[in-house]
């Protein structure tokens, strides 16, 4: 059947029935339930219907349950939405945007399921498999960085048959109908080197862990800054846990950098790591910003350093709140154009970098 014909045959359906369940729906007259939903959407949108959980009514039997007979549909934007939302496991980072979702969601009467990331794509699959068989009306996705094979997770990505939103996670020509929101790490790392320059450094260090989605994004931003700049880049430190050694032994080379006079500011991706920094240089009569000027990224304990950290914060409680936005704007209106949307970090200054730090506000 065509589209049209089909939704005629469902309005049928729901005029003789009075209500139906999207699932049964669905079995009748063989097609997947996600088709089902839109139809719905669809008939909801023109009047014709009205939506609920789990099911779609008539007009008739919608007023018939309202003994004051002010049943009417619900607009297409509306309250009442069922979102997935799945996001990688442990890590700092993600709560901040997993409260941008929650606020958002609960701003808009929206119910999000949570599902924790799993190890492989066939987890994954199986995780979106069991949320929309539960009946949610799209997903917001923030799977863990790395499935592979890549192609296949793209792949898979672009075929899902239901509104989806990438969080905070960015996929290229292979993406589909899938809309994306995230953090602009790349300008972001480029506020942090434009900083450091501005304040007389010539020669910058990146340092930054190996296992973050977001440390080639970091890398391809510091990179552009220091051409642009004129700059020479590097000396690149990676951090990476699954190597065995400690804090002590990542910094080490830096540290014997700064003692030698051969480096004097640094760029470091983590929070946690450039406090962790900050303890090896003063336990070896170093200062900061003094022998070193730092720029922490993340910004999450960054002013609970001995030196409060200068640092660029990515809008991470933004990215949650534009993607439930972004989700409820496609299940609203299915043909509007396709939107990717990069949100710029903000560079909160503080004593570490050696600049005059940013007023309090009412101070």
């Amino acid at each position: 059947m065509l589209a049209e014909e089909r939704r005629e045959v469902l309005l049928r359906l729901v005029e003789r029935r009075g209500a139906v369940k999207v699932k049964d729906v669905a079995e009748e007259m063989g097609v997947s339930a996600v088709t089902v939903r839109q139809d719905v959407r669809d008939l909801a949108g023109r009047g014709l219907v009205v939506r609920v959980h789990g099911g779609v009514m008539s007009q008739a039997a919608a007023h018939s349950a309202d003994p004051a007979g002010t049943a009417a549909p619900r607009p297409a934007m509306r309250q009442g939405d069922t979102f997935g939302l799945i996001v990688p496991p442990g890590s700092y980072y993600y709560p901040e945007i997993i409260r941008g979702v929650r606020d958002a969601a609960r701003t808009h009467g929206v119910r999000i399921v949570l599902a924790v990331s799993g190890e492989t794509l066939t987890e994954n699959r199986e995780q979106v498999r069991r949320l929309i068989s539960a009946g949610v009306e799209g997903l917001l996705l923030m799977p863990r960085a790395g499935l592979e094979p890549v192609e296949l997770a793209e792949k898979w990505l672009a075929e899902l048959d239901i509104p989806v939103v990438l969080v905070d996670r960015r996929v290229g020509t292979q993406a589909g109908r899938l809309e994306q929101v995230a953090s602009d790490h790349a300008h972001g790392a480029g506020l942090a080197v434009r900083h450091l320059a501005e304040l007389g450094h010539e020669r910058i260090a990146l340092v930054a862990r190996e296992e973050s989605p977001n440390t080639p994004l970091i890398r391809e931003g510091y990179a552009a800054a220091c051409r642009a700049l004129e700059l020479t880049a590097g000396p690149e430190y990676g951090i990476d846990p699954a190597d065995g050694t400690t804090s002590a032994d990542w910094f080490e080379e830096l540290v014997r950098a700064v003692e030698a006079g051969d480096l004097r500011a640094a760029l470091v991706h983590n929070d946690l790591d450039a406090v962790a920094l900050v303890g090896l240089l003063q336990a070896r009569d170093l200062r900061v910003p003094e022998d070193l000027a730092i720029v922490t990224y993340d910004d999450e304990v960054a002013e609970l350093s001995d030196v409060p950290l200068t640092a660029v914060a990515p809008p991470k409680r933004a990215v949650g709140a534009w993607a439930v936005d972004l989700l409820r704007r496609r299940i609203a209106d299915p043909a509007a154009p396709l939107a990717e949307l990069l949100l710029r970090p903000e560079l909160r200054v503080r004593e570490s970098s050696g600049a005059a730090p940013e007023p309090v506000e009412g101070a």
